[in-house]
């Protein structure tokens, strides 16, 4: 198992709410109110930061958009490398995304894998209008040509580290923090 180190804080709760406010300030510019839009929190953590926008994107515009969690277990291309039994907490989209403008929403976007995965997933579901991807933090290292359109902060990383979104039991984003991996225990 390896050990994370945390190393600096990049962003603490009163950080974290204004950048969650100024992305849902964005999407609603950007999509011209919030007409036709949905958003799909991928799990878990990225369900945690869909609701917060949610609930921010209700007190700009008065109207609480739709809420779903996809779960892309099945869809990761690192599926056999992880767990022989791994957790699948499951989907929860409870409105057709045919047609729809998807907000995808993620904590953090390194790789790309991630949301290719739920790209794909999401395409399985149905045929959408459109899908833009809002996430916290953009650590850069993209090893597939993705990007974010509603980025909280992006912050270059080197592969030897990882971001840490700290969530509390009220869905409440607490820090995000640099770690660095330490030694295997």
């Amino acid at each position: 198992m390896v050990k994370y180190t945390e190393k600096t804080v990049l962003m603490d709760s009163a950080t974290v709410s204004r950048s969650i406010s100024r992305i849902a300030y964005e999407i609603v510019e950007r999509n011209k109110g919030t007409d036709n839009l949905v958003v799909i929190g991928i799990q878990t953590k990225g369900v945690s930061l869909a609701r917060k926008i949610i609930q921010k994107i209700q007190e700009i515009e008065g109207i609480k958009l739709p809420l779903g969690n996809l779960d892309i277990t099945f869809y990761r291309d690192d599926l056999t490398r992880l767990n022989t039994h791994p957790v699948v907490k499951g989907n929860d989209i409870a409105f057709p995304i045919e047609d729809k403008r998807i907000i995808l929403v993620d904590d953090v976007l390194y790789s790309g894998r991630t949301i290719r995965a739920a790209i794909e997933e999401l395409f399985d579901m149905g045929r959408p209008a459109k899908i833009e991807l809002a996430v916290l933090i953009d650590r850069g290292n993209h090893e597939l040509p993705i990007k974010a359109d509603y980025i909280g902060r992006s912050v270059p990383t080197a592969r030897n580290e990882y971001i840490n979104v700290l969530i509390n039991e009220n869905d409440n984003i607490e820090k995000v923090s640099i770690c660095e991996k330490g030694v295997n225990i």
